[in-house]
């Protein structure tokens, strides 16, 4: 079991007899589907799997209060938010009724109007609504933990809980003004090749682009050439030189932006 898993079954461990394992295993699994997807540099998924995990945070939250939960589409999470918000004072502490709700609510109006509050000449949010959003959760599951435990561990030890969980919390690749970077700290000139063209998926990058953004990764001229030359076989090239990558090209680099070291 890699540590990741582990790290994860700690959490459910702590989390699930005070809140229900449905919603639980729910919250856990879309934070790191989450992540994962922060971590590739895919922005709209990540924020619409952070909308899952708040919902499963409020679902959690509601029936730990001995509330009822609306049924089918009758959840609606402003209701939620509001009748946490409405339990007696003292009955719960104030991060179930006020705090993590209104974080919540915070979130949950990024991922909800997710790509819709930009026009397509101004700079695209997505990315630092994923930042945003991302440390927000960060912030929920491990005050979570902490309320949980019962001042059995601190909140610097619930965070550092989740830290293990996100094991990186920015992204492996980037985008520099069109300009890719792989943050991997072992990486070859052909996987670099194989992660710039699947960002640009499903557009296509000139031969000679792509030569410069794997030398732009740390690699020489000759390295760059090689590693193009070597990917041929997994791309289609148009007349203009224009390369972009076919589905087993696509899988290679998949793979490889869901390794994290």
């Amino acid at each position: 079991m890699d540590s990741k898993a582990s790290n994860a079954q700690q959490v459910e461990a702590m989390l699930v007899p005070h809140f229900p394992k449905k919603n639980v295993s729910s919250l856990l699994k879309h934070f790191s589907n989450s992540v994962e997807d922060f971590r590739k540099g895919e922005w709209e998924d990540s924020i619409a799997k952070i909308g899952k995990f708040i919902e499963a945070i409020l679902k959690g939250l509601f029936i730990h209060a001995g509330k009822t939960l609306p049924v089918g589409r009758g959840f609606k999470a402003d209701l939620i938010i509001n009748g946490l918000a409405q339990l007696p004072d003292g009955a719960f502490h104030d991060s179930i009724r006020l705090t993590i709700p209104r974080a919540a609510r915070f979130v949950y109006d990024i991922a909800s109007n997710r790509g819709a509050r930009h026009d397509t000449d101004e700079v695209d949010p997505n990315e630092m609504d994923a930042n945003a959003a991302m440390m927000a959760c960060s912030w929920i599951l491990a005050e979570m933990i902490r309320l949980a435990q019962k001042g059995a561990v601190d909140l610097s030890q619930a965070k550092a809980l989740v830290e293990n969980l996100t094991e990186k919390r920015y992204p492996m690749i980037e985008d520099v003004e069109g300009r890719v970077y792989f943050h991997r700290k072992k990486k070859t000139a052909t996987e670099v090749a194989l992660v710039v063209l699947a960002h640009q998926y499903p557009g296509r990058i000139e031969r000679q682009e792509l030569v410069k953004a794997i030398k732009r990764n740390g690699f020489s001229l000759a390295n760059a050439r090689v590693a193009v030359s070597r990917i041929l076989r997994i791309v289609d090239e148009n007349e203009n030189g224009e390369l972009r990558l076919l589905a087993p090209g696509l899988r290679q680099a998949e793979d490889l932006m869901k390794q994290t070291t």
